[in-house]
């Protein structure tokens, strides 16, 4: 590897901000871990990472699995001895006002959404801590600063992912960095997730004025780029005809 090359592992890597981040930062030549459920997408991604050029491996990953997630993590560093990024991208979104009481799903966000991130951190958190530094860059979202109706548990994962973050940012001054992406409405796949009728038509006029992936993917690599001595902390990107 070159001076400036990382060893970045991206969760949520099949599609949406994930695979844009993965294609981002492959391109600027770091060494991507990808790690998703869906193994297909995953090895046609880090096959079009190395026909560009770049160099990919991936592996099945359920970040609701913290055995599955130290394994995941355990790959990459055998593979290129260090892990120095960890992108906790994965996340579900499955909207419904809370007296729809549709608790399997608030469930499944919190899992995915808040556990998948806390497995993240304590498994590439040791790695990185014996090798001398590290960064940790937790996509939450702009609900993590407020609430809509239809949202609130959905939120309150986002809120969380950003004080985990923020507790990690103040215990590990000077060799742990870690960075909050935020994103509005983004192109993805999160809304195909969402079961309740009211709140899937809701989401529908709300991503009349979605933003490209590759927007976050640009604020995701510009937080990784950054030299040592700087930490970028949050970035919120918002398409700019959006109020929210």
């Amino acid at each position: 590897m070159t001076g400036t090359a990382k060893v970045v592992l991206v969760t949520g890597a099949s599609s949406g901000i994930g695979a844009a981040a993965a294609r981002r930062l492959a391109a600027a030549g770091h060494r991507l871990m990808l790690g998703a459920r869906r193994t297909d997408r995953l090895e046609e991604l880090a096959g079009r990472i190395a026909a560009e050029g770049g160099e990919a491996a991936c592996r099945r990953l359920d970040v609701t699995d913290a055995a599955d997630v130290h394994a995941f993590v355990a790959a990459a560093r055998e593979r290129w001895g260090r892990v120095d990024v960890m992108v906790n991208n994965a996340g579900v979104m499955p909207l419904s006002p809370l007296a729809a009481l549709r608790t399997e799903e608030w469930d499944r966000m919190i899992d995915v959404n808040v556990r998948g991130v806390l497995h993240g951190i304590a498994a590439a958190l040791p790695v990185m801590r014996e090798q001398g530094g590290g960064h940790f860059v937790n996509v939450a979202s702009v609900g993590a600063y407020e609430v809509s109706p239809t949202a609130a548990v959905y939120c309150a994962t986002k809120f969380a992912v950003r004080a985990i973050s923020e507790g990690l940012r103040q215990e590990s001054p000077g060799d742990i960095r870690v960075s909050v992406v935020s994103p509005g409405v983004t192109e993805s796949e999160l809304a195909d997730s969402i079961g309740d009728p009211a709140a899937r038509e809701a989401m529908r006029t709300y991503r009349a004025v979605a933003i490209p992936a590759e927007a976050v993917a640009d604020a995701i690599a510009f937080a990784v780029a950054q030299p040592a001595e700087v930490d970028v902390n949050e970035i919120v990107v918002r398409p700019a005809a959006s109020a929210q």
